[in-house]
């Protein structure tokens, strides 16, 4: 039993004083229990209520992809720059770190790879017991919005949203975009209102160049926007300093940190735009320094 408090000292018990109740700072996010708000703020800084997400997910359909071929050179090294993973179950287990202490996504759908012809035909690929199991702040899965699979991988969404609920675990829902559909503010809007409406914690899409404030207003939760295919580093940094000007929550890029030059200096670069508030130009000057100290040799001591 507890011993009993002999102080002689007067408790303090400052009633004058209303309790605190901090509000969440996660748009869209106050009344979810206090377990997923814990793990919200493992992918988002709290700081600046944003975050720069390492997606290197693309082996579960793609295989060994260009820049992933070793996850353990290409990608552990980049971990510590970065809020969040996300990845597949199979490469957490084998290849990342324990000690990692930023958020964890774990890759929740899957089925087709690109040998297939239908992509949208995902089913749910993790059981929410699995991601208690390895510690994961959200799990994700695809949806396609207008697709051929549209009402399947709705459902897997749903499904997963009910999951984690019980769990506490958030569920991010990825717009994709198929070949025959238009990546533009109207289809985006629809997408993310839908994937929000249905309960999802947070929504990844892709930026638009014209609209895309209208997309993020839209939407009751926090977006993440998609990196999508391999740009130029400094129109690369232009996207994520627009994305965020215009309601983004972060970035979760992946081809455009791995695949570039000196991927150690573009992480550090995207998080100086998503979080410190650089200017794209600002922020490729940094990535140029970066990349060049790494390129210069080391100076020889005198006499060698």
């Amino acid at each position: 039993m507890p011993e009993e408090d002999h102080s002689q000292a007067s408790k303090d018990y400052r009633s004058e004083i209303p309790q605190r109740s901090e509000r969440f700072f996660l748009k869209g996010s106050n009344e979810l229990d206090w377990g997923m708000k814990n793990r919200l703020a493992s992918i988002f800084d709290p700081r600046s209520g944003r975050t720069v997400m390492l997606a290197f997910d693309h082996g579960y359909f793609q295989g060994p992809t260009t820049g992933l071929e070793r996850i353990d050179l290409d990608i552990v090294p980049l971990a510590r720059w970065a809020d969040t993973l996300m990845c597949t179950r199979g490469i957490l287990r084998s290849t990342i770190p324990p000690t990692f202490r930023g958020g964890v996504v774990l890759r929740a759908s899957g089925g087709p790879s690109i040998l297939s012809d239908d992509l949208s035909n995902e089913a749910i690929a993790l059981s929410m017991e699995e991601a208690v199991r390895l510690n994961a702040a959200a799990v994700a899965v695809q949806v396609f919005i207008g697709g051929k699979n549209e009402r399947q991988t709705v459902r897997n969404m749903t499904r997963l949203v009910d999951a984690g609920n019980r769990h506490g675990i958030a569920t991010l829902a990825v717009t994709a975009v198929g070949r025959e559909l238009t990546r533009d503010a109207r289809y985006m809007r629809l997408a993310t209102r839908i994937c929000a409406e249905l309960g999802a914690t947070y929504v990844k899409t892709y930026f638009v160049d014209e609209g895309f404030d209208t997309v993020t207003a839209a939407c009751p939760v926090p977006i993440v926007i998609a990196g999508g295919k391999k740009l130029p580093e400094k129109e690369a940094l232009e996207v994520a300093w627009r994305a965020v000007q215009q309601g983004a929550s972060g970035v979760d890029m992946g081809r455009n940190i791995f695949q570039s030059r000196d991927p150690q200096a573009m992480i550090q670069a995207v998080r100086a735009v998503v979080h410190d508030g650089e200017t794209p130009e600002h922020a490729f000057a940094l990535f140029e320094e970066l990349a060049n100290r790494t390129a210069s040799p080391a100076t020889a001591p005198a006499g060698a």
